[in-house]
């Protein structure tokens, strides 16, 4: 192998194992969110339940439970890189369907701000689905 050929191999794993270990972190971070989000939820259920019901949804204790499961269960697949595309998707899916359901009032700063945070998720969720969870991860890209 002559030496630029060399000097592009080295490069190119160099680039590689900054992108593992980036992927990683990102899937980490996002999933973070997620399984945070669905442990906390557990110690307050009855308020939850209240607020999706106050949101007009129907069968409120049934969308907790699919909510709590979602976030706890697909967090770890995403943190882990299991079936990451797919959990990547539904998590993605579960944030754009939460901004428009509970953050729409954009007459008030603070749900315009948590509306595009939730698209901003689902963008970055997204990404995982398109690209895969990276070579450091249980389905190994």
């Amino acid at each position: 192998m002559n030496t630029i050929a060399q000097t592009l191999d080295s490069g190119s794993t160099i680039a590689s194992g900054k992108q593992d270990t980036l992927t990683l972190i990102g899937r980490v971070l996002l999933a973070g969110l997620f399984v945070l989000a669905g442990v906390n939820k557990l110690g307050a259920a009855e308020g939850t339940i209240g607020y999706i019901a106050s949101a007009g949804l129907p069968l409120a204790g049934p969308i907790f439970y699919a909510t709590v499961a979602l976030e706890i269960i697909g967090g770890l697949m995403l943190a882990v890189g299991f079936k990451a595309r797919t959990a990547a998707t539904a998590l993605g899916l579960f944030s754009i369907a939460a901004a428009v359901f509970f953050h729409a009032d954009f007459a008030d700063q603070n749900q315009v701000t948590a509306f595009l945070k939730n698209l901003a998720i689902a963008g970055g969720m997204f990404f995982v689905a398109a690209f895969g969870p990276g070579r450091l991860s249980l389905d190994r890209g």
